[in-house]
């Protein structure tokens, strides 16, 4: 790590905490209005209260608890949003093995840590040049995403619940509509853009003979074939340096 010498008594840490709290607010601030959608969706998809908090809670991952809800609103079986929600966090794994290496976290912080593994602290990390840097980004930027996500969760789901019929505001709309704004940033490249049209011919193909929530699965199985397929599969080209998103990603 290019500055691993620097320390807590640097007289240039001060400096670099505060320009990393800084980032870390702004991140949480960012992410938190988006939990005020996730709130509403999931009671305008018919969870309670309480469910729609124990979820941000208890999985707090954006991506994944849209899908679940967005499923389970459609009709679907619980069992196929849960599996379709745990394919979207299997990234989270790998993004653990990567910091578990940089961060060295030990202990009750290895497993308090855990929970914080989601797109924002780890690009908040990897984006420092020493290690007290790149811990002080992770806690920072997974409390602060934590806490206002949490909270945006709960004003969203109280102030949904207080409508008479949700759906009049188009809630029962934005499951989709949160998905194509998750994945519009990572079309720019041809290898995505025919992943996705593969994924969606094959989603809507099944919909007249599976159950609800299947055709989401299957469309995912397509990116999991696409990922082993290696990059010569589905006619992709090399990545240029353009091609990549941006560090720091919305709660996906």
């Amino acid at each position: 790590m290019a500055d691993e010498e620097l320390s807590e008594t640097d007289p240039s840490w001060s400096t670099t905490r505060r320009a990393v709290l800084r980032d870390a607010i702004g991140v949480g601030v960012a992410t938190g209005a988006y939990g005020l959608s996730f709130g509403a969706i999931s009671v305008a998809s018919g969870l309670s209260i309480l469910q729609t908090c124990v979820l941000s809670l208890v999985l707090f991952s954006g991506g994944s608890q849209f899908a679940l809800v967005g499923i389970v609103g459609g009709g679907g079986a619980p069992m196929t949003g849960a599996a379709t929600a745990l394919l979207l966090g299997v990234r989270n794994g790998f993004y653990g093995l990567r910091l578990s290496r940089l961060l060295r976290l030990r202990s009750w912080r290895r497993i308090a840590g855990a929970q914080l593994v989601i797109d924002e602290s780890t690009a908040m990390s990897l984006a420092r040049t020493s290690r007290p840097a790149a811990r002080f980004a992770f806690w920072s930027t997974g409390l602060s995403v934590f806490l206002l996500w949490n909270l945006a969760t709960l004003v969203g789901a109280v102030a949904t619940k207080a409508l008479h019929d949700p759906r009049v505001f188009g809630l029962d709309a934005a499951p989709p509509a949160a998905f194509l704004a998750l994945m519009a940033p990572r079309l720019r490249a041809r290898e995505p853009r025919v992943v996705a049209l593969v994924a969606a011919i094959v989603a809507i193909a099944s919909v007249p003979f599976v159950p609800t929530g299947v055709p989401v699965l299957l469309a995912a199985g397509v990116a999991v074939v696409a990922g082993f397929a290696g990059p010569r599969g589905f006619g992709s080209r090399k990545a240029a340096p353009d091609d990549d998103a941006s560090a720091v990603e919305v709660r996906a």
